[in-house]
């Protein structure tokens, strides 16, 4: 099956064990000596915000994808997220 990225961009990214929405695909990590996607890199959507305000990116490593389907792609986790906010009341 073939896709283009920006089909791919389109996709909610969503936690097989929650049913939460993480966010949406941003860059890809392609291993360039046989051009495998080795990871999908997303930004976290709502209040995750990092360091100034910028958005949190969280890579997750092709082997936590489950499915891909035609509005969503379901993860696995664990992967790396980043650490919670420690300002209370965000």
């Amino acid at each position: 099956m073939d896709m283009m990225i920006s089909e791919l961009q389109l996709k909610d990214i969503i936690a097989l064990e929650t049913g939460e929405r993480l966010g949406q695909i941003t860059d890809l990590d392609i291993d360039v000596d046989n051009g495998n996607v080795k990871a999908i890199i997303i930004t976290l959507k709502g209040k995750m915000m990092g360091l100034f305000g910028k958005e949190e990116e969280v890579v997750i490593p092709w082997e936590q994808i489950i499915n891909i389907g035609a509005d969503v792609i379901l993860v696995k986790k664990p992967f790396a997220f980043p650490p919670p906010s420690t300002k209370e009341n965000e």
